[in-house]
């Protein structure tokens, strides 16, 4: 690994490194993000990358995609959570199209209700899993996440009804 600051610069003063060669899991999309934090810093700009909010997708069938932290982690560090997940075998598009296994899962801060991770086992998990990192990146609480009325029948419901379980246990569809 090369050791880069916290702007991505080597210890070589203009020398810049980012990808599979620095700090943090070897992502495509990593590396694009941090290619372009390096560019607008050198154009005088202040960006920013939350290595927390980069998602990671495995592509098989099911996909499954993460982002955040796991429950494991935020109980390791002492940080009080709720949990919410939802079964895609009770999602009427899940079923329509045969694709049963898997599910979503919501963790949420107990007192703040800020979702803090959301985990996946599910068709189309790769594009799904953009919803929970746009929420979190706003630090959206899993309300927020029941609150927003998805379409139906789509995939994404899912997410709406495993945030629905963290707050109250309250999914429609199971």
């Amino acid at each position: 690994m090369i050791e880069v600051d916290n702007h991505l610069q080597t210890s070589v003063p203009g020398i810049y490194a980012i990808g599979d060669v620095v700090r943090g899991p070897m992502l495509a999309h990593k590396a694009e993000d941090e290619g372009v934090v390096v560019a607008e810093q050198l154009a005088g700009q202040k960006p920013h990358i939350d290595y927390n909010l980069i998602p990671g997708v495995v592509y098989t069938w099911p996909e499954v995609a993460a982002v955040g932290k796991t429950e494991e982690e935020l109980k390791a560090a002492g940080v009080p959570i709720k949990v919410g997940s939802f079964p895609m075998k009770a999602l009427g598009r899940a079923r329509a199209s045969m694709d049963l296994m898997g599910f979503v899962k919501i963790i949420a801060h107990a007192d703040t209700d800020e979702v803090l991770g959301v985990h996946m086992i599910a068709a189309r998990a790769a594009d799904m899993i953009m919803e929970a990192c746009t929420a979190m990146e706003f630090r959206a609480s899993a309300e927020d996440l029941a609150r927003i009325v998805h379409p139906h029948p789509t995939f994404t419901e899912a997410i709406k009804e495993a945030a629905m379980d963290a707050t109250g246990k309250r999914a429609m569809h199971i």
